[in-house]
């Protein structure tokens, strides 16, 4: 909520519920931050959703609606499908009409992928991923394949690719990927591979004012459920940074004040 504005402010007044999408977190009660990077919070979205979807829900908005735009009939492959992205990710891009694959490291997290979209989820753990790909769209493969997992799975990832389909690496919690010879992409396929950042997507406020309102519109309209799985009092971030790193927690967790 807004406490008070700049001199020049006057798209926003105190009272005024805000969120925002910003490189550097801020675990306290208050914060400064440059009014152009904030965006009103509408009806219909609770100051819960509004925390824990901003920077997952804007980040599926762009690779989803942007990086590669998903329509129906097209086929997806997004790694840690029941991470925060992944799932809503998958909710958005089954409402778009996509046949929706991911991969998943236990039954659990299977479980709860499939309960938000995904149509397919492979055990990464248990089955190599690139068979399974195949196996399930029939040799076609996929359009396109959306990776935050990074050095465990390139190049596989390209594997699961048809001729002219987009690698997106939009992460590296494994590791970075190594350096390789962009002549691996013609032999893959003739491959399209980006590696895109929700901070150039968005860094006119425009683009990031309309990718706002896009999450709060199909949030809003129930084709995509925000589910908090983890709730932290503020003075307990230590123990939620603990959970995260070794990988106690699903989906969205949030601290409350």
């Amino acid at each position: 909520m807004v406490l008070a504005v700049g001199a020049g402010v006057d798209w926003l007044k105190p009272g005024d519920r805000i969120a925002y999408a910003v490189t550097v977190g801020a675990y306290s009660e208050e914060r400064v931050i440059a009014a152009d990077r904030v965006v009103i919070v509408p009806d219909g979205i609770s100051d819960e959703q509004a925390a824990a979807m901003m920077l997952k829900g804007m980040t599926a908005e762009y690779l989803l609606r942007r990086t590669y735009r998903v329509k129906a009939g097209d086929t997806i492959l997004y790694h840690a499908a029941a991470g925060g992205v992944g799932l809503i990710l998958g909710q958005w891009a089954k409402h778009l009409g996509a046949t929706v694959i991911g991969t998943a490291s236990s039954a659990d997290k299977i479980e709860i992928a499939k309960a938000h979209g995904f149509d397919h989820v492979i055990n990464y753990r248990e089955q190599d991923f690139v068979a399974g790909v195949a196996a399930i769209t029939g040799g076609r493969k996929c359009d396109v394949v959306y990776d935050s997992v990074g050095n465990d799975t390139f190049p596989a990832s390209l594997d699961c690719l048809r001729p002219l389909g987009m690698f997106v690496s939009f992460g590296q919690s494994s590791g970075p990927i190594p350096p390789f010879s962009i002549s691996l992409l013609a032999q893959k396929g003739s491959l399209f591979a980006t590696r895109p950042t929700i901070f150039v997507y968005n860094a006119k406020r425009e683009d990031l004012v309309a990718s706002a309102e896009a999450l709060f519109d199909v949030v809003k309209s129930g084709a995509v459920e925000i589910k908090i799985n983890q709730r932290y009092a503020l003075k307990d971030a230590a123990q939620a940074q603990s959970d995260l790193e070794g990988r106690k927690t699903t989906g969205t967790t949030i601290l409350i004040p």
